[in-house]
């Protein structure tokens, strides 16, 4: 097992996820993507119990989904069923832009400086050892691929003195807003977990002034967490997963039909959306956590998406669509 110092933040591991299943036509298997990838193989055990990282791998495949790559399952030929011999591949043909996009020259200026902050080879050392793995197991692959890293973190400020306050065992306090309410209310709670959850990440917490224990997306801290001197007992359990599977009850019950023109990028993304079902009349139903941050995406689409259901979605969509159209005049 890794130690804590040496963990892999969860930003790294899926983007070297991403970049593994794109290096090969042919696909890797679990096993092959566990003992290889960075961000797995450290914790990966030849002769040992591996469920814990599989579990990881499972719901790692949900958020990059939920983030729109195009993830494929394929059987091994001579022997379907067998879920132990899957292989995930990512196609390079739907994931990258399509041959007839152009850009301006201010725009390739932009991404030119946009690309700064991202280093050939930053991961040299852990991609020569991923690949020659990869080769050894008889699995081709394309190698500069695997020579890149991001260097931008992703993560919210709030995440590392929260992770602090965890450790600590006691109280923050920290300005939160919801959608709908013009300013931000302080919140003083007790944290109980740090997951992510459909590429989120969320605070799941006590709260001792309601006697509730809530939910709260770090996107919506607003300002500075500050951590108290009272400090309170940890509940027994895992809390991480008393927190994801509260996110999944709720993320299975709230259900949203949108129509989407074929063929365009919202058909694209939205169909490959982790639990996307078409109904028979060709329409999507898609499965949410939160109804602001869903319209916040579909409204991202334009005309490309019309929301048929819930009615307070649809709503939530046309006044984002509106408010957009009278900032532009």
């Amino acid at each position: 097992m890794v130690s804590s110092s040496q963990r892999i933040p969860v930003e790294e591991r899926l983007f070297s996820l991403v970049l593994a299943l794109l290096a090969t036509d042919s696909g890797l298997t679990k096993n092959e993507i566990l003992s290889t990838v960075q961000g797995y193989r450290q914790r990966f055990d030849a002769s040992g119990d591996n469920s814990s990282l599989e579990r990881q791998f499972e719901r790692d495949k949900d958020d990059i989904r939920e983030l729109g790559v195009p993830l494929e399952t394929i059987e091994s030929p001579g022997d379907a069923g067998n879920n132990q011999n899957l292989r995930y591949r990512i196609p390079r043909g739907t994931y990258e832009l399509p041959s007839d996009i152009r850009f301006t020259p201010e725009e390739n200026t932009l991404l030119s400086l946009a690309a700064t902050v991202w280093r050939e080879g930053s991961l040299s050392g852990q991609s020569r050892r991923a690949i020659l793995k990869l080769k050894a197991l008889g699995v081709a692959t394309t190698e500069p691929i695997l020579g890149y890293a991001p260097r931008v973190r992703v993560r919210e400020a709030a995440f590392d003195p929260l992770g602090e306050a965890l450790e600590r065992r006691v109280l923050v306090k920290f300005p939160y807003l919801k959608p709908g309410e013009e300013s931000p209310r302080q919140r003083t709670v007790a944290p109980l977990a740090l997951v992510q959850h459909q590429g989120r990440w969320h605070l799941f917490a006590d709260e001792p002034e309601s006697g509730v224990t809530k939910t709260f997306l770090l996107r919506r801290i607003v300002g500075p967490v500050s951590l108290t001197s009272t400090s309170y007992e940890a509940p027994e359990g895992d809390q991480s997963a008393r927190a994801l599977a509260e996110l999944d009850r709720v993320w299975r019950e709230r259900v949203a039909t949108v129509e989407v023109e074929p063929g365009t990028d919202a058909a694209i993304r939205l169909s490959n959306r982790r639990g996307t079902s078409q109904l028979p009349n060709g329409a999507l139903q898609l499965h949410h956590t939160d109804a602001n941050i869903l319209a916040d995406e579909l409204a991202s689409f334009g005309p490309e998406v019309l929301v048929i259901s819930p009615p307070e979605l649809r709503e939530a969509v046309r006044s984002r669509l509106l408010r957009t159209a009278a900032d532009h005049g």
